[in-house]
């Protein structure tokens, strides 16, 4: 008998400069040093089931990060937590495994908005009102910006795309609620890109400190806008 498991991990220190596909490789290096009963695909070159929510960029931060895996036995959820966290290097910790019913649909294939921090490092910060800049920015019925993609260039409405934006003044620092599905998937880097533009200012490659919080599916497939933490699906230990 096989189990499905969603693990949640996060991701800071050295570890943010660790692209997708090295983070993989040590994940699955992992899950051997952990003891992980982890199942394998079948053929002439099998391979660890597993799979990640959504790469993340390399230098962001995330308290939130996903990934799906199978195992051929289980003691416990905890039991697997605990082994896990003694092999993680500093920089990845994990804060969750959750035991998934079988037809629960994987991570990848779920997630559709993902939610953002976004702070200014020292010396950096903007040189305008950041407070009004952003309520005047979310007020506007219309954000058009032109996108690029793998087919070329398109113009989208980017309001569309950011299901929340607020400013925090105790922090000042930006949160944002952003579409992360296969369709659109924005990056908070292209949402200040816009701010700063509308400001007539240019955004410094360096200039911000990006934390993603969580990724999130849709709570009801009947009901676009109602979303629901990956975290939140299965059971919890």
């Amino acid at each position: 008998m096989a189990y499905k498991l969603r693990i949640k991990f996060n991701k800071y220190a050295h570890m943010i400069f660790i692209g997708h596909l090295d983070l993989m490789r040590y994940f699955q290096k992992a899950m051997r040093r952990g003891g992980v009963d982890i199942s394998y695909s079948e053929g002439f070159s099998p391979h660890q089931i597993m799979s990640f929510a959504q790469p993340l960029g390399v230098g962001i931060y995330s308290d939130g990060e996903y990934m799906d895996i199978s195992v051929n036995s289980l003691t416990s959820e905890q039991q697997l937590k605990d082994a896990l966290n003694g092999v993680m290097s500093e920089g990845v910790d994990i804060l969750s495994v959750k035991l998934l019913a079988d037809k629960t649909p994987n991570s990848m294939a779920s997630v559709v908005a993902a939610s953002y921090f976004v702070a200014f490092r020292e010396g950096y910060e903007p040189d305008f009102d950041l407070a009004k800049a952003a309520a005047d920015f979310y007020a506007q019925d219309k954000i058009m910006i032109e996108k690029e993609t793998k087919k070329g260039t398109r113009t989208l409405d980017l309001k569309e795309h950011i299901y929340s934006f607020s400013y925090d003044p105790d922090k000042n620092s930006l949160y944002m609620l952003l579409d992360a599905s296969s369709g659109g998937n924005i990056k908070p880097s292209l949402v200040m890109e816009q701010l700063y533009r509308e400001q007539g200012r240019e955004l410094g490659e360096f200039d911000l400190i990006v934390t993603r919080e969580d990724m999130f599916a849709l709570k009801d497939p009947d009901k676009p806008g109602v979303f629901i933490s990956l975290g939140e699906i299965g059971d919890s230990y």
